[in-house]
């Protein structure tokens, strides 16, 4: 069969409505990338158009057909110990600082995270490394970390917590031992995330531009992680998001983001306290909305 042409106003339709579904900004630039990832929808549904895919999603937007559609579009590269500097804070300044606040009873030992875009898991396993570590001598710790993605296929791949052995080259051996299993036989070349590590976890797909997320009105976090996500996202959504991130932190709460991003100009609701590291300002405006 041959190679469907993606036109002008094909690409533009695409390109408004990934925006209006997920929020991410698709210029000129990425035009190849939409006709090599949507063609294999269209040769797997047999089907000779773009115009004709389009519709097919556009008048089924609860179908599965739009979680596969938003799957191939969306961009998912990430690591283990990706941006350490972020990790190394917590270990070495946030969970001390958080031990002896709970020894002096200003705080429950209790800790909620979030990662808002977790990719294939490959964060919140880390984190979850990190944490196991720092908080060895303080058994009565109680840290939960929640773990969200658009994209199903990253979040199946997440939760299964399976990664080929090239994948792990940024982790320590002794980490390695300590925290995967080695495949052997036909898993051999694979590691898996001990149970111990998952237990931590919940995986659940959010997307972040839906006007309600499915978690409790009254929960709060007291970290949010949500790098190399923004980047997608023009400055109004941004802004937005930011808000809505402010007012699902605890007091005090830290918010992480990627190296490529920042908060000058989009919100006043957050004080910088390290590299991509900012905490929920005393007098942030989301406290007053949501109040």
């Amino acid at each position: 069969m041959e190679e469907p042409e993606l036109t002008d106003k094909e690409f533009a339709k695409f390109r408004d409505l990934i925006y209006q579904l997920t929020g991410i900004v698709i210029n000129e630039g990425k035009r190849q990338l939409v006709l090599s990832r949507l063609t294999k929808r269209l040769r797997l549904h047999n089907i000779t158009s773009f115009s004709q895919y389009y519709d097919l999603v556009t008048n089924a937007l609860d179908s599965e057909e739009q979680s596969a559609f938003i799957n191939s579009i969306t961009t998912n590269k990430t690591d283990f110990f990706r941006e350490p500097h972020h990790f190394d804070f917590i270990a070495k300044e946030l969970v001390p600082s958080l031990v002896q606040s709970a020894r002096s009873g200003e705080r429950a030992p209790k800790l909620r995270i979030w990662h808002a875009g977790c990719s294939t898991g490959e964060e919140p396993y880390t984190l979850g490394v990190t944490l196991s570590e720092a908080f060895a001598s303080h058994p009565d710790w109680d840290w939960r970390q929640l773990a969200s993605d658009i994209d199903t296929n990253v979040l199946a791949h997440a939760e299964r917590g399976v990664y080929e052995e090239s994948r792990t080259d940024t982790i320590t051996p002794s980490l390695l031992r300590k925290y995967f299993l080695r495949g052997t036989g036909e898993r051999e070349g694979h590691y898996k995330v001990r149970r111990e590590l998952q237990e931590h976890l919940t995986f659940r797909q959010v997307n972040l531009l839906d006007p309600v997320w499915p978690m409790k009105a009254d929960t709060k976090f007291d970290i949010i992680f949500c790098r190399n996500v923004v980047i997608y996202f023009d400055k109004p959504t941004q802004k937005r998001l930011f808000e809505r991130f402010a007012a699902r932190l605890a007091p005090g709460g830290l918010l992480f983001i990627g190296h490529s991003e920042s908060l000058l100009g989009i919100s006043s609701d957050f004080d910088a306290c390290g590299q991509t590291i900012y905490r929920l300002s005393d007098n942030a405006s989301a406290w007053e909305k949501a109040a």
